[in-house]
């Protein structure tokens, strides 16, 4: 089996997941999938803070704590469909990356609730915990990376290498075709760094 890693940048109800493998330097791009993270009928699960914030605090806790489990259960079945599938394409899927915002640890929920600006903030996070929860409950470790830091971290790992391993990744929009937006070069980026880092 070769090892494999995946990365995902997440949005509001769905993420960019990108399946990345490696051999002597060359980066192989093995499978790429929008995962959806909400049923259709539900009208709190894309926006659930936007939908909590205007319910008393104990109902508003009990519709966040429903949304989390309706897009845990999504989570986890994509997840591992993708796995199953690299599986038996002789990949095996070693750990995992989520791209994470640069902000600053969420206050208290009423405190949330109270401010537009958080609110976002928080359902930006809710959903990088659904899918970081549904990697956890398939034994598959997660690492968190800060999008300001990708670079930073990629430029670590790869020394002198860096440059031609970005060039590498951008440049599978030609062979693959579209997507592959900053949304894929920035999961793919991260998920090869998840791998290098565990290989270590």
């Amino acid at each position: 089996m070769k090892r494999t890693a995946i990365g995902v940048r997440m949005h509001s109800g769905w993420g960019a997941l990108v399946a990345v493998s490696s051999t002597d330097g060359s980066v192989e791009i093995v499978g790429r999938r929008r995962i959806d993270l909400i049923s259709g009928g539900a009208a709190a699960a894309k926006q659930p803070y936007h939908y909590a914030r205007n319910l008393e605090l104990s109902e508003a806790e009990k519709v966040l704590a429903n949304c989390f489990e309706s897009s845990r259960s999504l989570a986890f079945a994509a997840v591992k469909d993708v796995v199953d599938a690299l599986r038996s394409r002789q990949y095996g899927v070693i750990c995992s990356a989520v791209i994470q915002a640069s902000s600053r640890p969420l206050p208290p929920l009423p405190k949330i609730l109270g401010s537009h600006a958080l609110i976002h903030t928080a359902e930006g996070e809710f959903f990088r915990a659904v899918f970081r929860r549904a990697c956890e409950e398939l034994e598959l470790p997660v690492t968190g990376i800060r999008e300001r830091e990708l670079n930073e971290r990629v430029d670590t790992a790869f020394g002198k290498a860096a440059s031609r391993i970005r060039q590498q990744i951008s440049a599978f929009g030609r062979t693959l075709g579209p997507p592959w937006t900053q949304d894929q070069k920035t999961a793919a980026l991260a998920g090869l760094l998840a791998l290098v880092e565990k290989q270590k």
